[in-house]
C-alpha cells in the first residue's frame, strides 16, 4: 500500500514543512487541491445534493502545479499530485504546460489528478458553460495526451481548435499519469476509459465497494496500468490497511492528525506504525 498526504487539510504555512517531512519519512506522495476563484455570490456554492461546502470567498487560493514546483525543489522522492485540478477551466495548452513543467522540474514525480468540478461559481466567473464541463474535460484530456507524446499536434474539436503546434519539453515520464476524480457515473467512466486511475472522495471501507465494483466493470477487457487512490475517511491501522489493499486500492491519502499543529507528529507516528522507509 502506498500512502499520500493531503496538504490542503492544513494551513498553507505548513505545506512546505509537511511535504519535506513526508518526503523524509517515506510517504509516497503529497497532494494539493485546487480552485481558480471563489465567487462572493454563495448561491453558486453547493455540493451535489444541496449540502453546503462552507466556502469562504476570501480563502487564499494558489496555482497548484506552480506550488508543487516549489515543493519539488525541497523534496527528492515524494510524488507531487493534484486532487483535483480543474483541467477544463483552462485551455489544454495551459494545463499541459503546467504539468509538463512540474514533471521536468521534479525529475518525473508529477501526478495530474483532474476533475470536472462541482462548484458552478468559478465556471460562471470564467465565462464558461458549467453544463459542458464534463465534455470539455474529456476533450482536454485527449488533447493533453497528444501534446505530451506527439512531435506536432493539430486539433479541431467541440471546444478546442488550433493549427499544428509543437510542444516541448515533453514530460520526463513516458506516461505522466492522469487520474480522474469524482464519483458520478460520468466521472467513473472517465477514469476507467480515458485515464490512468481514479481518485475518490473521503471514503470508508464499506462505502467504497460500489464505485470500485463499477470501475472494475468499466475496465473489463482493458489493458494498461490503472491505480485506485482513495481519500481515507480515517487513518487506517495495519489490519485496515491490509483490508483496503485486498479491495484493490493502490494508494490511500491519509490524515493521521486532528489539528494542524499535530500534523508533523502524526505523520511520524503513522510512518513508524506502517514501517515506511524514511
Amino acid at each position: 500500500m502506498k500512502f499520500g498526504v493531503p496538504l490542503g487539510l492544513v494551513h498553507p504555512s505548513l505545506w512546505r514543512d509537511l511535504a519535506v517531512h513526508a518526503d523524509r519519512l517515506g510517504y509516497e506522495s503529497v497532494w494539493l487541491p485546487e480552485h481558480l476563484v471563489f465567487a462572493t455570490d454563495l448561491s453558486t456554492a453547493a455540493y451535489p445534493g444541496g449540502a453546503s461546502p462552507g466556502i469562504v470567498p476570501e480563502t487564499p487560493l494558489f496555482d497548484a502545479p506552480a506550488y508543487l514546483c516549489a515543493l519539488a525543489a525541497v523534496t527528492t522522492r515524494v510524488r507531487l499530485g493534484t486532487a483535483v485540478y480543474l483541467h477544463a477551466l483552462r485551455h489544454p495548452f495551459i494545463a499541459a504546460r503546467a504539468f509538463a513543467t512540474l514533471d521536468v522540474v521534479s525529475g518525473g514525480r508529477a501526478v495530474a489528478g483532474v476533475g470536472a468540478g462541482w462548484y458552478a461559481g468559478e465556471w460562471i466567473a470564467a465565462g464558461i458553460d458549467f453544463a459542458t464541463r464534463g465534455r470539455r474535460l474529456d476533450e482536454a484530456i485527449a488533447v493533453t495526451r497528444r501534446l505530451w507524446t506527439e512531435p506536432a499536434v493539430a486539433h479541431d474539436g467541440e471546444f478546442f481548435a488550433f493549427p499544428e503546434v509543437a510542444f516541448e519539453p515533453k514530460p520526463v515520464q513516458a506516461r505522466l499519469p492522469i487520474l480522474a476524480g469524482g464519483e458520478s457515473p460520468a466521472a467513473l467512466r472517465r477514469a476507467a476509459t480515458l485515464c490512468d486511475g481514479w481518485i475518490s472522495m473521503p471514503r470508508g471501507l464499506d462505502d467504497v465497494r460500489a464505485p470500485l465494483d463499477r470501475l472494475r466493470a468499466l475496465r473489463d477487457g482493458r489493458d494498461g496500468p490503472f491505480e485506485v487512490t482513495v481519500h481515507a475517511a480515517e487513518a487506517p491501522g495495519l489490519e485496515e490497511a491490509a483490508a483496503w489493499a485486498a479491495l484493490g486500492v493502490d494508494r490511500l491519502i491519509v490524515r493521521p492528525w486532528r489539528r494542524g499543529r499535530e500534523a508533523l507528529d502524526g505523520l511520524a507516528a503513522f510512518a513508524e506504525l506502517h514501517g515506511l522507509a524514511g
